[in-house]
């Protein structure tokens, strides 16, 4: 097996979703989750996937994990193409494939006790048996900071933080290699969050695990993740690494996030100019034609609302989506 051939990649992903129909059923309207996504993912890194909420940063992550099928485009996992296989097929990279979900509380069964929760997925990959399968789920309790006790427990008798450790918990009894995190922290307690973050950095240096971490906590986001893509209504703006994306922002959003990061100075942050968007979002129903980004933009030209950019590399490494740099 390569080690430099990528886990991941997506190549030009669409999702999208029927949201009505005309009185007769001849138009459709669509609304425009994920539109042309080509990013890649090498084996044992963290890439972190920000932007502001309904850009389609989840439905990108539910997507790669085949609980939406694509519109089109591809999904090509370690070498397969598993975009349109069935989901009998997509059982054996359910095994190599998890998710960790937002809600910590809406992903686990509530009628089921946290040993039935973490193990059902062994049962299904017949991983383990008997008294065997009942270590390995005390071993993941301790793997994520709970006690053997907590098994026999059910999920409403757990904090937030502690109902998220059961979530990681039951995306590691299958041994995976690729964990989609989709905003694991963001309905965490801040007190929380960094607890979770340490651990998921070292599950990953323990286990040589693959991550796609989904926020919107941009501090977060870099802390944790080697590359960074910023998405904006369904598209990427701008791909580089984490420390990069930082120190030279070229797409004109992502300078606009980065700018509206709290700084603990107070006399830094007196000083420090913050870059204001005009308006909202647009409907995703009906993008902007152009630049997606072209209602807000400061720097927007004629072209932008005519022609869409296409995502190229400006620097080594650094990717943008941008008609300012063609």
């Amino acid at each position: 097996m390569e080690n430099n051939k990528p886990l991941l990649q997506l190549i030009h992903l669409k999702k999208y979703f029927e949201v009505g129909s005309s009185f007769f059923g001849k138009t459709k309207s669509y609304l425009t989750a994920v539109d042309d996504v080509s990013i890649e993912i090498n084996r044992g890194e963290t890439f972190g996937l920000v932007g502001e909420s309904g850009c389609g940063k989840s439905t990108l992550g539910r997507s790669i994990v085949r609980l939406y099928d694509p519109t089109a485009g591809q999904i090509i996992y370690d070498g397969e193409d598993i975009t349109t296989i069935s989901q009998h097929e997509m059982l054996k990279y359910r095994k190599r494939l998890q998710m960790i979900f937002q809600d910590p509380y809406a992903s686990l069964n509530t009628r089921m006790t946290v040993s039935e929760i973490i193990g059902e997925g062994i049962e299904t990959h017949n991983l383990y048996s008997g008294q065997e399968k009942l270590e390995k789920i005390y071993d993941l309790l301790e793997t994520v900071g709970l006690k053997r006790e907590h098994a026999s427990r059910y999920p409403h008798e757990f904090s937030g933080g502690q109902r998220q450790r059961i979530g990681i918990a039951r995306s590691l009894a299958v041994e995976p290699e690729l964990i989609v995190c989709d905003e694991p922290i963001s309905a965490l307690d801040v007190s929380i969050q960094a607890q979770v973050v340490n651990m998921l950095e070292d599950l990953q240096d323990n286990m040589g695990l693959t991550y796609l971490f989904i926020a919107h906590d941009l501090s977060m986001v870099k802390h944790i993740s080697d590359r960074i893509g910023v998405m904006y209504l369904g598209k990427i703006m701008e791909v580089c690494g984490s420390n990069e994306l930082y120190r030279n922002p070229l797409h004109p959003y992502t300078q606009a996030l980065l700018s509206s990061i709290p700084i603990p100075d107070p006399k830094h942050n007196k000083t420090h100019k913050r870059i204001i968007l005009q308006g909202d979002v647009k409907s995703p129903i009906n993008p902007p034609e152009g630049c997606r980004f072209n209602t807000r933009c400061r720097y927007v030209k004629d072209i932008c609302r005519e022609v869409t950019p296409q995502l190229k590399e400006v620097e080594k490494g650094h990717f943008v989506s941008c008609h300012l740099f063609e």
